[in-house]
């Protein structure tokens, strides 16, 4: 896979460059330039192509949402702001994730890696005409086949994860950034730093659980906003 090229629109230099260090510590990104209003950023990409934008929403001349929306054909998205109440404008916008300031690392990596995710899966799509509806794990010295219509929720166990089925569970040595790296982002979302759940499985939740075929799976602190947008 090609790197996934990308732009800041931040006017605070502190978050512009904290966004550029933790772009710098991933592979697979390459920051392409950096903006301190959305009118520069416009300018630059009559001219240019990019793959993803952290997009701020507070800026000077344009604010983000206004921007976002003179966009026709926008590249992938991820909002960065002090301020949740727009997360739910954000999504209906189609943005790929909503990262609430000051953002941490591994929330970071949760939302560059969707977009990763689906890179893969569009590149997958275009040479092979279809998509997978399953996933093969390892365990136990074997290659497990797991269809994700079977997948509740899956729970970090240390270097293990645990991948509760409808049928059985499985654990498997790998991270939870591994196995989300692998999932489809339509059906599964990160609720809490130790758990992915199945979009199809949840019942009903509330702003501190959500309750998945059954089962009370807690909602972190950081993932609040992503719940609401269920």
């Amino acid at each position: 896979m090609s790197k996934i090229n990308c732009i800041i629109i931040e006017d605070e230099p502190l978050a512009s460059k904290i966004l550029s260090d933790y772009i710098l510590q991933v592979p697979f990104l390459e920051l392409k330039a950096s903006f301190k209003d959305a009118i520069l950023a416009t300018e630059y990409l009559r001219t240019n192509v990019t793959d993803l934008i952290f997009l701020d929403i507070h800026l000077p001349k344009l604010k983000g949402m206004a921007f976002l929306k003179t966009l026709t054909n926008p590249p992938a998205v991820i909002i960065t702001t002090a301020y949740h109440q727009y997360a739910v404008e954000g999504f209906e916008l189609n943005v790929t994730d909503y990262l609430l300031k000051p953002i941490e690392f591994d929330r970071f990596l949760i939302a560059v890696n969707k977009v990763k995710i689906s890179r893969i899966e569009n590149d997958k799509a275009d040479s092979t005409g279809e998509s997978k509806d399953y996933i093969f794990l390892s365990v136990q010295k074997k290659k497990v086949k797991v269809l994700f219509a079977d997948i509740v929720y899956i729970e970090s166990q240390r270097e293990y994860i645990k991948i509760v089925t409808a049928k059985k569970e499985y654990l498997s040595k790998m991270s939870t950034h591994e196995i989300e790296s692998l999932l489809p982002l339509a059906l599964f979302k990160r609720v809490h730093r130790s758990y992915i759940i199945s979009l199809k499985k949840v019942e009903s939740y509330t702003a501190e659980s959500v309750e998945v075929a059954g089962i009370s799976i807690p909602i972190g602190r950081g993932y609040k906003d992503i719940i609401d947008n269920l």
